[in-house]
């Protein structure tokens, strides 16, 4: 006797290759269970971490973070699985290098065998684009010196920062609170910000988009919500979740 449990697979080209994305964190990334919740039912996410070291959250930790022969070992390993994307999903060590460091992660990826890549600070810019923004106000859990390089990459691509702020943390960036990341964004925004961005991938932020969008009127942007949309438009998906970036029309983009 069959058994039947009323569950129909799908038919044709999705049925044998079934959309995917590879996913290269830092080694202390902590919230794989966020990325998934970007991700369709039917999409998969192959995650695979960069080599651990004991440097804290500084410039030179995200300088170390982008090393080119780790991602490109990284990029090998999680295309086992036939992604049609690769992801750098790291805020400060794709933007900690400038616009020039930022290419030279998404050609090492591509060198590497990667279909087609993004990172989270590119997907940040054609985020911007794509919402027409000039003027950001950016939240960090960073401290001073590495929210710096985040102003100097956005200005190289003719974005002013209206206000920044940083909660000056070297480690343990997961355990920030919901209530936590709500304050510092209140307290970063400006009139003449055109949208707020909160950085860095291991900061929480999937239920408080919407929320802080209502509170605010103008668009938030996220590390991890930008490094889905971006990787899920790359194999022309859309992202699951609110926020005004996921409701705006655009191109897809393809590195």
């Amino acid at each position: 006797m069959e058994l039947s449990v009323g569950l129909v697979e799908p038919a044709g080209d999705d049925a044998d290759n079934p959309p995917g994305i590879g996913v290269i964190a830092p080694f202390d990334f902590a919230l794989d269970r966020e990325l998934w919740r970007w991700a369709p039912e039917d999409v998969s996410l192959y995650l695979t971490r960069l080599p651990f070291f004991t440097t804290p959250v500084t410039v030179e930790m995200a300088v170390a973070v982008g090393d080119r022969r780790a991602l490109r070992r990284a990029t090998r390993d999680v295309l086992t699985p036939q992604p049609g994307v690769v992801t750098f999903a790291c805020t400060s060590g794709s933007f900690v290098g400038g616009t020039q460091g930022e290419y030279v992660l998404r050609r090492t990826m591509l060198e590497a065998g990667a279909p087609t890549v993004s990172t989270t600070s590119g997907a940040l810019i054609e985020a911007m684009r794509v919402l027409g923004v000039h003027r950001l106000a950016i939240a960090t859990p960073y401290i001073d010196a590495v929210t710096a390089r985040l102003v100097r990459y956005l200005g190289e691509h003719d974005v002013q920062t209206v206000s920044k702020q940083g909660l000056g943390l070297l480690g343990n960036i997961w355990r920030v609170t919901y209530a936590e990341v709500v304050e510092i964004v209140k307290a970063v925004d400006r009139p003449e910000a055109e949208a707020l961005f909160i950085s860095c991938t291991n900061l929480p932020t999937y239920d408080v988009i919407e929320p802080l969008e209502q509170a605010l009127g103008k668009p938030v942007l996220t590390a991890n919500q930008v490094t889905m949309w971006a990787a899920l438009r790359a194999i022309g998906r859309s992202a699951v979740g609110g926020g005004r970036l996921l409701a705006a029309p655009g191109r897809l983009s393809v590195a």
